[in-house]
């Protein structure tokens, strides 16, 4: 049984995607982007569409690159105290533990 794609590999998938977005969205390249970057907030690097459009990027690579079905934006996320989106870390954290519980469940 395979464990999936560790921290660091999602962390890079994140921010790959990140990037796309960003110029997709016509909006400035952050010059460089690490966990601590901002999704959200006032110093965000995403408004809410390209927000959505990041999520919906990274539930398609996990599926194509890992063969990994997760939805990213339900119930759960919405209600945790600290959104997992808040941050690159965060949202990688998040998808990781979603990783390890759907892995668990084969």
């Amino acid at each position: 049984m395979s464990s999936g794609p560790d921290f660091d590999t999602l962390q890079t998938l994140v921010i790959a995607t990140l990037f796309e977005v960003v110029e997709q969205s016509n909006k400035p390249v952050p010059e460089s982007v690490e966990g601590s970057t901002s999704l959200v907030g006032k110093q965000a690097v995403l408004d809410s569409l390209a927000l959505v459009t990041l999520i919906v990027e990274l539930e398609q690579r996990l599926e194509e690159e890992y063969d990994v079905m997760l939805t990213l934006a339900d119930d759960r996320a919405m209600s945790q105290k600290h959104s997992p989106f808040r941050t690159v870390a965060s949202l990688t954290h998040y998808i990781a533990e979603l990783i390890s519980e759907e892995m668990g469940r084969d």
